[in-house]
């Protein structure tokens, strides 16, 4: 039987991704299933056999891997042009994420007050900052949030804007639990208003939830400004009428 060779990129390429699991802990058989694939198939990603590109993006978004400098090590080329999977020199966003140019949504760049009621405190909101950036490394706008009360729950992801629609998608992703926020175009008054849907920690275990959003774009954000904000707190009736224009003014609609 002929020897399965590996070429030396593509070797390197597994090194990372065998590291990564060591990092994460997890198991051929736990990467599989976070990843939404057969056993079989991290198998022979494993040993260096041919897989499909969307099997090396999932591998790498559960272990936090960047796809474009493994998907180049696997195929032992640099992928150049205004390829499907990676964008272009730095300026151009993946197709899959819009095909966007940094031009076209740099007015996205900057600091958000981020508003929504709190999944767990009645007649309450939950304000915390969101910070997006250009990320040249993997052509795309990249969010990511600070100053929320649960800490742990932080979302870091990228943005994905479709090029005929008036809605932008905030997505995180990790180890396969998606969360997506749909927001509004970000207009000339500094607001992007929509749905967040995501998982909610009741008791022992997660339900999904759905609720109104808002970011409003800032220069300066104010401690007081971010937390739980109960009835009573100075910004509290200011959080409410945004949130309240968010479906009233027909951005998002909720349904029972």
């Amino acid at each position: 039987m002929t020897e399965h060779t590996i070429p030396s990129e593509r070797a390197a390429a597994i090194s990372k991704i065998r590291t990564a699991m060591i990092e994460k802990k997890m198991t051929q058989a736990e990467l599989a299933d976070t990843a939404c694939c057969h056993e079989k198939t991290v198998q022979n990603l494993i040993a260096g056999r041919q897989v499909r590109d969307q099997t090396l993006f999932d591998v790498c978004a559960v272990l936090g891997l960047e796809f474009e400098s493994i998907r180049e090590a696997w195929s032992g080329a640099v992928i150049s042009g205004p390829m499907e999977l990676k964008g272009e020199g730095g300026l151009v966003a993946p197709v899959y994420m819009g095909a966007y140019t940094k031009a076209a949504v740099d007015h996205y760049i900057g600091t958000y007050l981020t508003v929504r009621p709190s999944f767990s405190m009645p007649e309450s909101y939950v304000a915390y900052r969101t910070d997006i950036i250009w990320d040249p490394t993997w052509p795309s706008l990249l969010f990511e949030e600070s100053g929320r009360p649960d800490v742990a729950y932080e979302h870091r992801g990228r943005i994905y804007v479709p090029a005929s629609s008036m809605f932008v998608h905030l997505v995180s992703l990790t180890k396969g639990a998606m969360r997506m926020i749909m927001l509004s175009q970000l207009d000339q008054t500094g607001y992007m208003r929509g749905l967040i849907t995501t998982l909610n920690k009741q008791g022992a275990v997660l339900i999904p939830v759905c609720s109104p959003i808002v970011y409003v774009q800032r220069q300066d954000i104010a401690d007081n400004e971010l937390g739980e904000i109960a009835p009573g707190h100075t910004c509290y009736e200011a959080y409410r009428t945004m949130i309240n224009e968010a479906t009233t003014q027909g951005y998002a609609k909720l349904i029972d």
